[in-house]
């Protein structure tokens, strides 16, 4: 008969950003019994994941488990809602695309999509046809979250939320302090190892001003400096940089507020740039290659910059390693094209709650662990890739080596219109292809549509448009309703 493993008596998590944070709710929350102690300062800026002002769908169920509330988020933390991403510049012959989230297209009408979007049929303005619910929304300016017990036009739209970064902290703070973490400030001044070969992970870091801490398990949200996760004797890193073009961001000034369903990622004569939207202020950065003047990137971010940072982009090629767990930046550092720092280390930090050890760790948890966490990185890698892909990224950062499958996946999307499957992607399948046209990439046919019947598809066009007939008519004005939510809060 088995027995119960020894539980866990004290986790320590490095980094107290909004990650670390969320990472501490998320321990306590599932080791009520187990001390947790969060250890940091505030972050750098080249922690991109701790002060991303968004996050992709997966972040909402993920708050929903750890019990943070969506409407907390939009009355405390500046919140507001994203349905769709508009991409400018990419294809290089001056089209625009939209992507949006989830798998929101009816299947049927998938051979359509394929053969309008693809530049086989357009309306008589040159205009293509709406690609999802959530895009015909966003266009209209109309949403609000649909309620959760009960059926509406718009319960099948997904989104993604956004929000200002301290205030959401602060927000998380609250909720970590109810559940009693403890919290050190201070920065890892040393790092005591249990054997001197380092396989066993650490046995207790030293604070500065604070003394020593010692704990069962490690959690590295420390950002790109991996400050545990790099002090293992067993610590190497894989390298993207013949992947990915980008050597420096810069992050603008925070601008007027914007309220608006959609976020806007353009590629220029420099390099990218993106803008996120929000009730605070509109979040601008800013991506160039090698050999690009400071003065010229100012140029081209249109305003003052907060921080210019250096990207040399890799992963950790074991983000466990012994007793010491790394997430977020700690574990993959690149170019933030897309909210896709944040949406990493939210997926990370549930997997390492799937795979919760205790007090004596068993190495196929770690095996598992850096498997998965593993391919989550490098899926991420590829979906940069496919931007870098784009004819119009080709043409202003150079041609880069296509990593992975990327060069199966756009083969197949070129010829027959489809996405292969790949474990651990952060898009879905349509996702991906939406984000594919959008490069300006033009999808092929799949076989069935060289035998569809039309009858069928004008059926599923009657269909969809019904579907956005209803839901325009369900959802209020966005702003509107905003402003409805926000007042009653303003006079409490």
């Amino acid at each position: 008969m088995s027995t119960p493993r020894e539980p866990l008596r004290r986790v320590v998590i490095v980094g107290a950003g909004q990650l670390g944070v969320l990472a501490a709710i998320a321990f306590r929350q599932a080791l009520p019994v187990c001390q947790t102690v969060l250890v940091g300062q505030k972050p750098s800026p080249a922690s991109f994941a701790d002060w991303s002002p968004t996050a992709l769908p997966f972040t909402n169920k993920l708050h929903d488990r750890l019990g943070i509330e969506e409407r907390d988020i939009v009355l405390k933390a500046g919140g507001s809602y994203q349905l769709v991403t508009r991409y400018e510049g990419w294809s290089g012959n001056g089209e625009a695309g939209t992507v949006s989230f989830g798998e929101t297209l009816d299947p049927s009408l998938k051979t359509a999509f394929a053969r309008d979007w693809g530049g086989y049929r357009q309306d008589p303005l040159g205009m293509r046809p709406a690609g999802s619910l959530s895009q015909v929304l966003a266009d209209a300016g109309r949403f609000a979250p649909p309620p959760p017990d009960e059926e509406t036009p718009i319960s099948q739209i997904d989104y993604a939320l956004r929000w200002n970064p301290a205030a959401y902290r602060s927000l998380l703070i609250e909720r970590a302090k109810a559940l009693d973490v403890q919290y050190v400030e201070g920065r890892v001044e040393h790092v005591s190892l249990l054997d001197t070969e380092g396989s066993g992970g650490i046995r207790a870091i030293t604070i500065a001003g604070q003394g020593e801490i010692e704990a069962d398990l490690f959690v590295d949200c420390s950002g790109p400096e991996a400050t545990l996760l790099a002090s293992m004797p067993e610590f190497a890193s894989v390298g993207w940089s013949a992947s990915l073009p980008t050597r420096t961001v810069y992050t603008g000034q925070i601008g007027t507020p914007v309220i608006a369903l959609d976020d806007r990622i353009s590629l220029g004569p420099l390099g990218w740039l993106t803008q996120t939207a929000g009730r605070d202020g509109l979040y601008t950065t800013l991506g160039v290659g090698e050999g690009v003047e400071r003065d010229a990137a100012l140029g081209a971010l249109g305003m003052q910059a907060t921080a210019a940072i250096t990207i040399s982009p890799g992963r950790a090629a074991q983000p466990w390693i012994g007793n010491v767990a790394a997430i977020g930046d700690a574990a993959a550092r690149f170019e933030p094209v897309g909210p896709y720092h944040l949406d990493l280390a939210h997926r990370q930090l549930d997997l390492l709650l799937e795979m919760l050890p205790g007090r004596e760790i068993h190495p196929l948890e770690r095996a598992e662990y850096n498997r998965r966490s593993s391919l989550m990185m490098e899926g991420v890698r590829e979906v940069l890739a496919m931007h870098f892909a784009s004819a119009g990224a080709r043409r202003v950062l150079g041609d880069m080596a296509l990593p992975g499958r990327i060069s199966d996946v756009i083969d197949q999307f070129q010829r027959r219109g489809r996405i292969p499957f790949r474990e651990e992607s952060p898009l879905l399948a349509q996702e991906q292809f939406a984000l594919l046209v959008a490069l300006g990439f033009k999808p092929g046919l799949p076989p069935a549509a060289h035998h569809r019947d039309e009858r069928e598809e004008e059926r599923a066009r009657a269909q969809f448009a019904a579907a956005s007939n209803a839901a325009l008519q369900f959802a209020p004005p966005y702003k509107q309703w905003l402003v409805s939510v926000l007042q009653p809060a303003a006079k409490t």
